[in-house]
């Protein structure tokens, strides 16, 4: 037996299991799983096993959803809808905050049923996962009572399908679920096909409060079930899984008009600068690719550490690294559990190898017996390397180095992932300047991996869109007011021509394309004929070029909300002193409605005001609006001049820069606005203007990696939605109306043109036992 005075020499921890005899008589009282359908588990159907990933152990059989399956889980959904969304604000809220204490009072069986599921250690399970589950609920009976007051005129989308992963199985559900019903939908989830024992068990809670049948159903299996879901009559999908996957049902929900939200895969960067406090940051390092086996998709699995530091950090992370226990979940002691499934872990090896082969080198990360790796780093490798690019899923990092603050920056966005960040640094100004020129959805200062219910969690680029959390999070469950729709008029087909119009004038004038703040002529050199003369023929290398002049104005972003303020009041001024000219080429209507948009959108530039959020205590939760960058918008064929100032104002007012395709038939007005553009001082790229076909150049301009989000009025929509899945850019689809009217300007076209970016700052003394809860 080892003695008290060895003991005190090695500080090694005695085994300490937290006992599974509660969880595994439960699961044997049960047996085989059916679903959870209507407020009532259905008979088991065909089974398969669900395994302690630590042990092989099978500890359930669940049912294998069939489509019959999904479209009965709908079909009761469906049903609960309107009597859920008809209680008040304050009925709903009850429920939820039933949920929430009911999670409470199972803390410790979730936790263990989690734990022996998932294979993450009991201690995680224990102190983040569960009270998160709680902290969500609770935080959505909140939105449930203010909903009305918070989002007037805003409706529930209806019925929501929800796909859930296998890293954080119960929280996940959480995240989905609660403000779903808090927004008066109800839900049919699929949990992941791994880890489907926490949602059976929520089923239960469900249940024992009494939710009323079909608010919230569960259909277990696997990716066929999930396949299944996204074809069903659901006005919304909601998924959170690998990018490719993502791509996969952005491509299939294309033109369908369901709503959807993606969370996705990351690779998301370390960053470790100069003046950095070295031991928080390793802890950090800890926190953050360590947590949950690495398993965790905004893990900064990218270490970027400045040169002159690196090596002192590199010894402080290797001693760091060598003291983490891997071993039992169930074990209070273990800091590292269990990758999730032996196909998890040779898909971790297998990068693991690709990135040495190509001349990385692998410090720790040793594969042990089962489903356990330990905790390693790739060293000596380059942006090229496999290691650096795949999104790892496991508890392997990569570290790299860097000279200077911009090079840091560079390395950091060199990703086509934009989920997550962390920034490591002891001056203020230098930690707020490197988060900012970070592209992604979430940035941690002097922290990781802090969540709570009130902070927005979501990606940039090809981490997805939409957010969970939060009041953003609320809007993604949420349909906006309605609005007076009318039919757009089909477009003719442009015929090319290189004569006139047979209309005599005083001098033969042919418009232009407006591309980077200059007139430019079609690069296929001819036009068409539309009222008024010739119109450019726009084509595809026109539209590339179009992006590429945008891509270069990126100080319009830089420039405040002010300084556009007085940009968009110069256009209004310009446009003004023009007035009678432009009627000529529209109508009186059309020009006062262009006059005022550009007045409305000069007056929200600089009050569009992100917000400071109560979360978790001892931090500062800044929720900032960010510019998409390039946007994409094409134009409705009717009301040239009063459609495109509605759509391409509240644009360029956040921020970003446009590339528009003008009404097809009628595009004159609008190539003339050149004129008041230049003479308003608005900077060249920040407005671009093609005419031509714009059901075809609008694919093209969906389909550029360099679009960062595409609005679309009317057309062919699915074929625009199926070309924006190649990157996961969001596409908007407001419904063609009266342009001139109040419908066509608001807040609504603002959200549109914005991204959130929820930025975490540790501030003043953290309160007794609000540090990390993990480590």
């Amino acid at each position: 037996m080892t003695s008290v005075s060895e003991l005190m020499e090695t500080m090694e921890y005695g085994p300490s299991v937290e006992d599974s005899g509660a969880v595994r008589d439960w699961l044997a009282r049960r047996g085989a799983f059916g679903h959870f359908i209507g407020g009532a588990f259905t008979n088991p159907g065909t089974l398969f096993d669900t395994r302690d990933p630590a042990t092989g152990e099978t500890l359930a059989q669940v049912t294998q959803g069939t489509a019959e399956d999904v479209a009965a889980a709908v079909a009761a959904a469906r049903q609960a809808q309107p009597a859920w969304a008809a209680l008040t604000g304050t009925q709903r809220a009850r429920y939820l905050y039933a949920l929430a204490r009911h999670v409470q009072k199972r803390e410790r069986f979730l936790s263990v049923l989690e734990t022996l599921d998932n294979g993450k250690p009991i201690r995680e399970a224990r102190d983040i996962d569960v009270p998160l589950v709680a902290r969500h609920f609770y935080h959505h009976a909140g939105w449930a009572e203010l909903r009305d007051t918070a989002f007037p005129a805003h409706r529930p989308l209806g019925v929501c399908g929800q796909i859930i992963p296998w890293n954080f199985p119960l929280l996940m559900l959480a995240w989905k679920i609660a403000p779903a019903l808090a927004a008066g939908n109800t839900v049919v989830l699929k949990p992941a096909e791994y880890t489907p024992l926490t949602a059976l068990a929520f089923a239960e809670i469900c249940q024992e409060i009494g939710l009323p049948a079909g608010v919230v159903n569960i259909v277990t299996g696997d990716g066929d079930t999930g396949a299944a879901l996204v074809a069903a009559d659901v006005d919304k999908i909601a998924f959170t899984g690998s990018t490719e996957v993502g791509r996969a049902i952005a491509g299939q929900l294309a033109g369908t008009a369901k709503r959807l939200t993606l969370e996705l895969g990351g690779k998301s960067p370390f960053v470790v600068m100069p003046d950095a406090d070295l031991d928080a940051a390793v802890e950090g390092v800890v926190d953050s690719i360590w947590f949950n086996g690495g398993q965790v998709c905004c893990a900064g699995s990218r270490i970027l550490v400045a040169e002159a530091v690196a090596d002192r950090f590199q010894t402080l992370l290797n001693a760091r690294m060598a003291r983490l226990r891997v071993g039992l979940p169930l074990d209070k002691s273990t800091d590292v559990g269990a990758i999730v499934d032996p196909v998890q872990k040779d898909r971790i090896l297998s990068i693991c190898r690709a990135a040495t082969d190509a001349g990385g080198e692998l410090v720790g990360g040793a594969a042990g017996d089962g489903c356990f790796i330990a905790p390693g780093y790739l060293k000596n490798i380059s942006p090229a390397n496999p290691g650096f690019e795949q999104e790892i899923f496991g508890p392997i990092a990569t570290l790299s180095t860097f000279r200077t603050a911009d090079e840091a920056v560079e390395l950091a966005n060199n990703t086509r992932y934009g989920l997550a960040a962390s920034v490591w640094s002891e001056s203020a100004a230098v930690a707020t300047d490197i988060a900012a020129r970070i592209k992604a959805g979430v940035v941690w200062i002097n922290c990781a991996n802090v969540f709570d219910a009130a902070a927005p969690f979501g990606g940039y680029r090809e981490s997805g869109f939409g957010r969970e959390g939060g009041r953003a999070g609320m809007l993604d469950y949420l349909a906006e007011a309605p609005v007076e729709a009318v039919q757009e008029p089909a477009p003719a087909a442009p015929v090319s021509t290189t004569t006139g119009t047979g209309q005599p004038a005083a001098l033969d004038r042919t418009a232009k394309l407006y591309i980077g703040g200059a007139q430019k002529r079609p690069d296929g050199g001819a036009s068409y004929a539309v009222p008024g003369g010739l119109a450019p023929l726009g084509s595809r290398k026109d539209i590339r070029n179009a992006v590429e002049a945008a891509a270069k104005a990126g100080k319009w972003a830089a420039m405040g909300g002010h300084a556009r303020a007085q940009v968009l009041y110069y256009i209004a001024e310009n446009l003004s002193a023009r007035a009678a000219e432009f009627a000529t080429r529209t109508s009186q209507a059309e020009v006062e409605a262009a006059i005022a948009r550009a007045f409305h959108y000069a007056a929200w530039a600089d009050k569009v005001d992100g917000a400071n959020v109560q979360a978790k205590p001892g931090h500062l939760l800044n929720v900032v609006n960010e510019p998409y960058g390039i946007m994409g918008i094409g134009c409705p064929n009717a009301q040239p001049l009063a459609a495109f100032m509605s759509l391409v104002m509240p644009a360029i007012a956040m921020g970003n820069r446009v590339v528009a395709i003008a009404a097809q038939d009628d595009p004159l007005a609008v190539t003339d606005l050149y004129q008041v553009l230049d003479t308003s001082d608005l900077p060249g790229g920040v407005v671009n203007i093609v005419t031509g076909p714009r059901d075809d150049l609008a694919k093209v301009l969906a389909a550029h990696d360099e679009v960062a989000a595409m609005w679309m009025v009317g057309g062919d929509l699915a074929a625009v939605e199926g070309a924006a899945g190649g990157n996961l850019k969001p596409v908007w689809a407001p419904a063609h109306r009266d342009w001139t009217g109040r419908q066509a300007q608001g807040e609504t076209f603002l959200r549109h043109a914005m991204q959130v970016k929820t930025i975490w700052l540790p501030y003043g003394a953290l309160p007794e036992g609000t540090g990390s809860a993990a480590y």
